[in-house]
């Protein structure tokens, strides 16, 4: 049995065996130390393309990709790749739907991103400035009094979280039962407990989906709802794989990424008090920690035999856009895995090309926020001795507990 609790599966005979890896960054693998010191720098060594068997969470094998000018392609490659059914979630429970608009191509994911750019574009997003201040006053109130916090539990978590439900009018009190949802599908690995959290987490949608059709608010589910796409409303599938995609979208992804930079953060005084002393500079500071700490890997599906790198990608094979590797490239960045505040580079943390992430604008604004919240609340903090700080390996690179202490 692999780490998904699977038979291991078999290598495909178009897949060169010198190009057969075992790949450690994977889901529902955790680790002791920290990844992006030992294990990110190891799997940046190798032939560009290699196939990693058993890397998909779930099960499965895919080809993983080390360039971020051979992933920006294949973002852009929509002839050869597509982004229909890459979760498997739906999939994984007997059902058709799809995530609405990751797992959706052309034409239709210009028809869904048509409407939804508007809500997420720039302008609109500063207007949820307040918002997202709120927020993370909330969690920064609850630990400035203390002389330390568990930082996953009491802000990473519940920070970005907490904008999310109020954008979809969710109750702020289930917070804790839709992230022990969210940990069973982005952290397990395994695919009995991922089934599990597909059903819990699509069940409850249809219910409010339903309950919104009958009393229609201001929410985002309920824009979808009131909403057309090409000239017509969304049918159930499309409404559930719209409100999944956006539950688990804002539930994770911010989270880890402040897990990762408060944690460099905290190992790394010096860098922490320059972004004390000047805050002007956090702006940048989050892009190149956005680089440096990448920690998602999403996937496409090869439709149209293509070769990459002297290995041919045959219709049905998986590849793996591990962001993780990207932002390392050395063919991309000088001194890849150092960090450098004043690099502000050009990354692929959020993709490129017709699914460049829809939220990005918001979450660049809600992590430079709880930078600045952080820093304001609290004195200068750093892992409070003897703690041991649990990381998720890959899928969502992320701290499970991080214990941090401040003051004398």
């Amino acid at each position: 049995m692999d780490l998904h609790g699977q038979e291991p599966a078999t290598i495909p005979e178009h897949v060169p065996s010198d190009r057969v890896e075992t790949f450690p960054l994977i889901m529902g693998k955790w680790v002791a130390e920290d990844p992006f010191e030992t294990l990110v720098p190891a799997a940046c060594e190798g032939p560009d393309v290699f196939y990693a068997p058993d890397s998909v969470p779930g099960g499965g094998n895919a080809w993983v990709l080390r360039r971020m000018a051979d992933m920006k392609a294949v973002y852009n490659d929509t002839e050869h790749f597509s982004n229909k059914g890459f979760s498997s979630l739906a999939h994984m429970i007997g059902e058709d739907w799809s995530l609405v608009p990751a797992e959706q191509d052309a034409p239709d994911h210009t028809y869904y991103r048509t409407l939804l750019n508007p809500i997420f574009a720039p302008g609109p997003v500063a207007k949820m400035e307040k918002a997202v201040h709120t927020a993370a006053m909330r969690c920064v109130d609850a630990i400035r009094d203390k002389s330390g916090c568990e930082f996953m539990d009491e802000f990473a978590f519940p920070f970005p979280v907490s904008v999310v439900l109020d954008l979809l009018d969710l109750p702020q009190e289930r917070m804790t039962e839709f992230l022990e949802w969210e940990r069973m599908l982005l952290h397990s690995g395994k695919l009995d407990v991922m089934q599990d959290g597909v059903r819990k987490v699509s069940g409850y949608l249809r219910e409010v989906i339903a309950e919104r059709k009958q009393n229609p608010g201001d929410d985002l589910i309920s824009y979808a709802i009131k909403s057309e796409v090409n000239g017509r409303k969304m049918t159930d599938k499309e409404l559930l794989g719209y409100a999944f995609n956006l539950y688990i979208g804002g539930l994770d992804t911010v989270s880890a990424n402040l897990g990762n930079f408060v944690r460099h953060l905290a190992e790394n005084p010096e860098r922490q008090q320059a972004l004390r002393d000047d805050p002007a500079k956090i702006r940048g500071a989050v892009e190149e920690f956005l680089r440096a700490f990448a920690a998602v890997t999403t996937y496409r599906v090869c439709i149209k035999e293509k070769t990459l790198k002297g290995v041919t990608i045959k219709p049905g094979d998986k590849v793996a856009m591990c962001t993780t590797l990207a932002g390392r490239d050395a063919e991309a960045f000088g001194n890849p895995h150092t960090v450098d505040l004043d690099r502000n580079p050009s990354h692929v943390s959020f993709a490129v090309g017709p699914h460049h992430c829809l939220g990005v604008h918001l979450a660049r604004r809600e992590l430079r926020i709880a930078l600045e919240e952080l820093f304001k609340a609290v004195p200068p903090f750093r892992i409070e001795p003897g703690a041991n700080v649990e990381s998720q390996a890959g899928g969502i690179i992320q701290p499970r507990n991080l214990r941090l202490v401040w003051g004398n």
